[in-house]
């Protein structure tokens, strides 16, 4: 119990002063590195900007790439089946126009995978901007609370 009575005291000292220090820039004599602070998250929130929304203006592309390289493989295996239907009864040129179609086939079956996969980075992509862009406004809050602050006490 004694020691319950002495460290919830110093417990709520600590926890008073803690936000009061929390802040990084706390005079007006900080003014100049917190602009300068100020000016380079401003700066990186721009360059995400434009990251994203490049990013996302590929998206698209990448989308319509994936359906037609998704279509031309669905057409390969369906021409492959049908050759390979006719060569079962035919002859060895058959057979060979079947493996070359087949081949056809798997080649464009990989180009399908590789543009959905395509598109996962994007997501991945677009995803992570975007995170790091939160942290970035946020971090610009928290500079512009900063600065806030210290125009209120210079009052």
């Amino acid at each position: 119990m004694k020691k319950f009575t002495f460290f919830l005291p110093v417990m709520i000292l600590v926890m008073t002063s803690f936000s009061a220090f929390s802040q990084k820039y706390k005079t007006a004599s900080d003014t100049v590195k917190l602009n300068e602070e100020y000016v380079k998250v401003s700066n990186n929130v721009a360059e995400l900007t434009s990251k994203l929304a490049i990013a996302k203006n590929n998206l698209p592309g990448y989308q319509s790439k994936a359906a037609n390289a998704v279509s031309d493989a669905q057409n390969s295996v369906m021409e492959s089946s049908n050759q390979a239907s006719k060569a079962t009864n035919g002859d060895l040129g058959d057979a060979k126009s079947a493996k070359k179609k087949a081949n056809k086939a798997v080649k464009d079956a990989e180009d399908a995978k590789d543009a959905n996969n395509k598109i996962k980075d994007q997501d991945k992509k677009i995803a992570k901007l975007t995170s790091e862009l939160e942290e970035k406004q946020q971090k610009l809050q928290e500079l512009e609370k900063m600065r806030t602050a210290i125009r209120n006490t210079q009052q």
